[in-house]
């Protein structure tokens, strides 16, 4: 047989596969967890997914705010969910266990996606939900993607600058989670290590005072005042801190997706300002 009768015939098999596969993917898939949303929204087939979580139509929490607002929201409601007639539900390891046990017993496939904590996980995320969706080969080629963006933000800085993660009740962020992470790509350092804080825990303030960060890195607020988030305001922090603090704008820090590429990107421009890169 020829080379481009080999090839062809190659073709030929792998879209035999791909048609399989699609036939035998969901048709009606429901989110009720927003990263699954996310996930779904950039790699479902158009009209395959007919239902994401409410806080997809969140401005400050969805990074893709645009796209679900033309998508029906669910309350995350065994009987919501149930009424919508899904064939695949998407859902979080902390989704409600009441929900996914009634669902469960109703006899409704639910596909469970832990969170990412590093940016390695976001392709495994993404594959996964490739794999549920029937989509493998358009996520293949989006991981490809995100992973030739990631590559691309990795180069080595000349300096390390300090900085902090701190939200509200003075909580912090350490190096093993996907925001430390992202302070890592971006060439800071994470002062919760030196706090002795690896993943999440409180940081007192006048802890944090004495650690002198060059740079506080804080979350975007909700509209609606919180007596959780008064630690913020405290004139000590203003001693601190750069003129130039960065308020983040947390949808892009939530998720395990390819839009960490933007807070990376956000936390190099903040990095520019403490010296240039190689």
């Amino acid at each position: 047989m020829s080379v481009y009768g080999l090839l062809s015939k190659i073709l030929m098999v792998a879209a035999l596969v791909s048609g399989a596969a699609f036939a035998d993917a969901p048709k009606r898939v429901v989110s009720i967890n927003l990263c699954t949303d996310q996930l779904a929204l950039l790699l479902a087939e158009p009209r395959q997914l007919i239902s994401v979580s409410r806080l997809s139509h969140d401005p400050i929490s969805s990074a893709m705010v645009d796209q679900a607002i033309a998508i029906p929201s669910n309350r995350g409601t065994a009987e919501d969910i149930y009424l919508l007639k899904p064939d695949l539900v998407l859902a979080g390891t902390f989704s409600s266990p009441a929900t996914l046990s009634m669902l469960d017993r109703l006899g409704v496939p639910v596909e469970q996606f832990a969170p990412a904590y590093s940016v390695a996980d976001i392709a495994a995320r993404m594959d996964q939900m490739g794999i549920a969706l029937g989509r493998q080969v358009e996520t293949q080629d989006q991981i490809d993607a995100f992973e030739t963006q990631l590559e691309s933000l990795r180069s080595q800085m000349q300096i390390n600058p300090r900085a902090a993660l701190y939200y509200a009740n003075g909580y912090t962020l350490g190096e093993k989670t996907l925001a430390g992470e992202i302070l890592a790509h971006a060439g800071f350092q994470n002062v919760a290590k030196e706090a002795g804080l690896t993943s999440g825990g409180t940081l007192p303030l006048e802890q944090l005072i004495m650690l002198q960060p060059d740079l506080v890195v804080t979350g975007t607020r909700y509209p609606a005042t919180s007596r959780s988030e008064e630690i913020l305001d405290h004139p000590a922090l203003d001693a601190i801190r750069r003129a130039n603090r960065k308020n983040l704008t947390d949808r892009d820090w939530i998720c395990g997706t390819p839009f960490v590429l933007n807070a990376i990107q956000d936390m190099r421009d903040a990095h520019q300002e403490f010296g240039p890169s190689k």
